[in-house]
């Protein structure tokens, strides 16, 4: 049975999230022809802003789902194969039989074994995936930094090896992505960000969707709050912050409305081919950086309750921002979600990231905007 949208559950839900700690969060849902939007909490905790629905936010790993958009239509030029190694096209960058090994569905996938750079990189970091062995002062120490991708790379394939290419679960890396967007300049002779906006933000008529080229965010947005596992006290803002260290893993910018249209196009077939989307709803276990093992497709992966309907999508953090985006399997309800801090755990004895209201709360919005 089709449940409509009920506004008065929605800004409830919202509500709850917020007092269940976070500053402010934003969302849009849409059911066939109705739209939702709302919003709760503050934008500046320090001057009591208010977020607003249309605000533009970071949201992260979103992202990859735009790069592999990009990558399949060059698939269906038959500029790059989905099971070519990825040594045909990057050798420098992947040499010798690991090159040969790992194919371009492995990056997509999280299979190619590849680790992630980000430990290299941020050196307070280096401790990662325990959380406790890490510490954010780099994510100071690099606000302004300009990474290049080919030296994030480079940490990466270089770094000890997670798994053999192909083997699964995968572990989720963003140095897949990086070298995505090094394929995607290598065939197009065009700089990945440029091709993506032009072939997929611009095609899907997203008027607030940017890869950015600067540290900030132009126009109406939140304050970014990180409390790195309760290690910034009080979280502190990182909205401001140069982008290259994801590039196009992770540093879209769009809004809760754009993010909708985009997932919308791309289920019915006018992003990528229909065949397309059907190899992008192909899933492998993968083992996400939070250290979850999820079924993870093309840039996509599926979200469902028992006995409820699939929802295809992605989720996404960076440094205070984060936004979960899914749509229904049959295109008709859709949700996009923002919120303006991360990592709001506290660790355990153990170094566990402990559960947290938040978490409840965000659990029960999401699932009163996908099912009602």
């Amino acid at each position: 049975m089709r449940n409509a949208l009920d506004p008065a559950k929605l800004s409830a839900a919202m509500e709850d999230v917020h007092r269940a700690g976070m500053p402010g969060l934003f969302a849009e849902v849409r059911d066939g022809d109705q739209v939702w939007r709302g919003a709760a909490g503050v934008a500046d905790v320090a001057t009591g802003r208010p977020v607003t629905a249309d605000m533009r936010h970071r949201v992260g790993s979103i992202t990859k789902t735009f790069t592999v958009a990009a990558v399949l239509q060059q698939v269906e030029r038959g500029q790059i194969g989905l099971d070519t190694p990825i040594s045909r096209y990057l050798p420098k960058l992947v040499p010798g039989e690991r090159g040969d090994a790992i194919t371009v569905r492995m990056l997509i996938n999280h299979t190619s074994g590849l680790a992630e750079y980000l430990p290299y990189a941020y050196p307070s970091l280096k401790g990662f995936p325990p959380f406790a062995d890490t510490r954010p002062a780099s994510l100071d120490d690099h606000r302004l930094t300009r990474f290049h991708s080919t030296e994030l790379i480079e940490m990466g394939v270089t770094a000890p090896a997670v798994g053999a290419p192909g083997g699964t679960p995968g572990l989720y890396s963003n140095t897949n992505y990086l070298l995505l967007g090094a394929l995607l300049e290598h065939v197009t002779g065009t700089p990945a960000e440029q091709y993506i906006t032009r072939n997929v933000i611009e095609r899907a008529g997203l008027r607030d969707t940017e890869l950015p080229t600067t540290p900030y965010v132009n126009g109406p947005h939140s304050q970014m709050y990180e409390a790195w596992f309760g290690m910034i006290d009080p979280p502190r803002d990182y909205s401001v912050h140069d982008m290259s260290w994801v590039g196009p893993a992770a540093s879209l910018i769009s809004t809760v409305t754009d993010l909708n249209r985009f997932f919308g196009m791309l289920l019915a077939g006018e992003i990528v081919s229909p065949s397309s989307l059907a190899q992008m709803q192909r899933t492998v276990p993968v083992v996400s950086q939070e250290g979850k093992t999820i079924d993870y497709g093309l840039g996509l992966y599926p979200m469902e309750a028992a006995g409820q309907s699939t929802f295809w999508g992605h989720g996404g953090t960076v440094w205070g921002a984060g936004a979960l985006a899914m749509i229904r399997a049959d295109g008709e309800r859709q949700m996009a979600v923002a919120v303006n801090l991360q990592r709001w755990h506290r660790l355990d004895s153990s170094g566990i990231p402990q559960l947290h209201p938040i978490d409840d709360a965000l659990a029960a919005l999401y699932r009163v905007a996908m099912y009602g």
